[in-house]
Formats: structure tokens, C-alpha cells, sequence
């Protein structure tokens, strides 16, 4: 059977990169499940949108990035701050039992949620009993 796990590629221990320009990039944390037919992956990006996330795959790695932009309410200015914002990016190595054409992502309320169908020769099927 092929196998259908997604590899994260950083170490969790790392949870901002310095970026050449000198911005801060998180690492979302994320939760992975799996039933029969997919695996769904959700990632917490507090402050992202639809328009400023991005999920791609290329050789087999699965990227998602975004963008989150908060501004202090009118009349109002930051004096303290104890969650980043800024660039979020994520890589996962996907196994070979991952339909990567049909993966599906949206945004809601801050969580990146990613669904990842898994090729029919890798489902569980139930064998007949014949008696």
C-alpha cells in the first residue's frame, strides 16, 4: 500500500526565520487528519485572507504562504503586542498517495484549511467474505 502521510520539512523549535530583508517569517502551526478519502491540513494565520494566502506544489512539496496585515482601530495606536503578524510559510514533502491536481484550500476565520484527496488505489476498500 502507498503510503499518504505529509512530512513537515522545518523543525517546530524554529518558529520564526529571519528573512533576508530582514522580516519575520512564522510558522503556522497546524493540525493534520485523515479518513479514507483525504487528508486535511489546518493552519492557524491569524489576520490572512483569501487574497493574501498562496498553497502551491512543486516537486512534491506542498507550500503555503500568506500575508496578514492588522491596523490599530481609528483614534487608537499600538503600545503593546504579543502575537506577530506579518509573513506566514509552511513547506510539506506529500507522499506519492496524494492527488496533488486535486487539491482543494480556503480561509476561514484565520485558519488556512487545505484538503488533500488521496489517489482511489490507496482508499481502504472492504474485501466480500465469501462463504
Amino acid at each position: 500500500m502507498t503510503d499518504t502521510r505529509i512530512t513537515k520539512q522545518e523543525d517546530k523549535a524554529v518558529q520564526t526565520v529571519q528573512a533576508p530583508e530582514t522580516e519575520a517569517i512564522y510558522v503556522p502551526d497546524v493540525d493534520i487528519r485523515e479518513n479514507n478519502e483525504c487528508l486535511r491540513l489546518d493552519a492557524d494565520m491569524p489576520g490572512v485572507d483569501a487574497a493574501s494566502v498562496e498553497v502551491s506544489v512543486e516537486n512534491g512539496v506542498l507550500t503555503v504562504e500568506g500575508r496578514a496585515h492588522v491596523e490599530a482601530p481609528a483614534g487608537y495606536e499600538l503600545v503593546g503586542q504579543e502575537y506577530g503578524v506579518g509573513r506566514f510559510r509552511r513547506d510539506f514533502t506529500l507522499s506519492e498517495g496524494v492527488a496533488a491536481d486535486k487539491i482543494r484550500a480556503r480561509v476561514r476565520q484565520g485558519v488556512l484549511e487545505v484538503t488533500l484527496p488521496k489517489h482511489e488505489t490507496v482508499k481502504t476498500r472492504k474485501i466480500q467474505i465469501e462463504a
